[in-house]
């Protein structure tokens, strides 16, 4: 029998298998969408560090896809709309139906199983645009051909669909950071995880019969680090970090900043139901129903709240602060205005680990340098 929880995203109570019970602190991450230029450097890192092994090849726990086009594995996320149907939302009060309200008799979730074709093509649809760009056509917002860069993996769900759907109770929800973990001991490979999973990040491992999933790299962030595929972004757009309970946010935790005060950062597919913990800046450039759609119906302030961004002096800070260190940001503060200000990051035990400027100093180098004598050729 079904209990009923708060999901805040949605806000309302809405049905889930399992009492409502949230961790001390809840791991999350935001992704500036913005920023991503589809590197794959991200996904490269989490290959090499945890799915290099027999059986996992198929296997991206780090992805990043080209919306409208682009899809891993093939057609996850219209595929779970279509079935869920009507999406209505009253202001920002969801009144559709979740995967665990809409599921069919006899199931304990809405959800689909993938054929392993789905997965063979995780680049497909690659900076392919909605629509094809046509002569005299120029950049403007928002873009007439328009697509987006959009990374994704686990979101160590506030309900994970995968523990709903799990009928041997082998996967877990750790009480001191809220990650979400597969017992291999206890998993038998019935692959109801992978049907449940939304998002489609439980995968199955053939040749040991085991599901496995995104581990939020834990052994690194007990440790105080931040996880691999944000450490190793190039492009500076992610932030792993603690979410405090969405009742009481803190204003100096950068994660709680941008989601819970700015509201800048949102979930990906909120109307699922699963109260996801992974946050995205969404894109400025793109028309707002589809972002609608993707980030629900708060897309439009963030949108609002990003471009004047020069405004907040303490957005600007975290903008920065993202992918400075590798260490965990447990708080900040500024020091100074936005154009000889700071921006500071601090440690669990509010020591300085980070220091960079709001604003970064331009240096200008005459042609020619007395110091050395030289004539510098690589100025105009």
């Amino acid at each position: 029998m079904n209990q009923k929880v708060y999901n805040w995203q949605l806000k309302r109570k809405m049905d889930f298998k399992y009492n409502e019970v949230r961790p001390q602190k809840q791991a999350s991450w935001i992704f500036d969408i913005n920023k991503c230029i589809a590197c794959q450097t991200c996904t490269l890192a989490c290959k090499n560090a945890w799915t290099s092994g027999k059986g996992q090849e198929y296997m991206w726990w780090n992805n990043v896809e080209t919306k409208p086009w682009g899809f891993y594995p093939l057609g996850w996320d219209v595929q779970l709309l279509e079935k869920l149907k009507t999406q209505k939302w009253n202001k920002d009060k969801y009144e559709g139906k979740t995967i665990f309200e809409a599921s069919q008799f006899g199931e304990e979730i809405l959800g689909y199983t993938p054929e392993l074709d789905d997965y063979s093509s995780p680049n497909i649809g690659e900076d392919e645009t909605a629509i094809p760009v046509e002569q005299g056509q120029f950049i403007k917002i928002p873009h007439e051909p328009w697509m987006f860069y959009l990374p994704r993996i686990c979101n160590h769900c506030t309900y994970p669909g995968c523990i709903a759907a799990c009928t041997r109770k082998s996967i877990y929800k750790r009480k001191e950071d809220g990650i979400v973990l597969i017992d291999q001991k206890r998993c038998r490979g019935y692959r109801e995880c992978v049907r449940g999973c939304p998002y489609k990040k439980s995968f199955f491992r053939e040749n040991t019969g085991k599901s496995e999933k995104c581990i939020s790299c834990y052994p690194t962030v007990e440790k105080g680090f931040q996880t691999e595929c944000v450490t190793n972004c190039i492009g500076k757009i992610r932030l792993f970090g603690f979410k405090s309970q969405w009742s009481k946010p803190r204003e100096d935790n950068p994660v709680d900043y941008l989601i819970h005060v700015r509201k800048i950062a949102l979930p990906l597919f909120p109307q699922f139901g699963t109260e996801p913990n992974v946050y995205y800046i969404p894109p400025i450039h793109i028309p707002q129903e589809f972002n609608k759609q993707l980030f629900g119906p708060g897309v439009e302030e963030a949108v609002k709240a990003y471009k004047n961004a020069k405004d907040d002096k303490r957005l600007i800070a975290i903008l920065v602060l993202m992918g400075c260190t590798d260490k965990i940001i447990h708080s900040f503060k500024v020091e100074g205005n936005l154009e000889k200000g700071e921006a500071i990051g601090f440690d669990e035990g509010k020591k300085e680990i980070i220091r960079v400027p709001l604003k970064e100093p331009i240096y200008i180098r005459k042609a020619y340098d007395e110091e050395r004598k030289v004539q510098r050729i690589s100025i105009p």
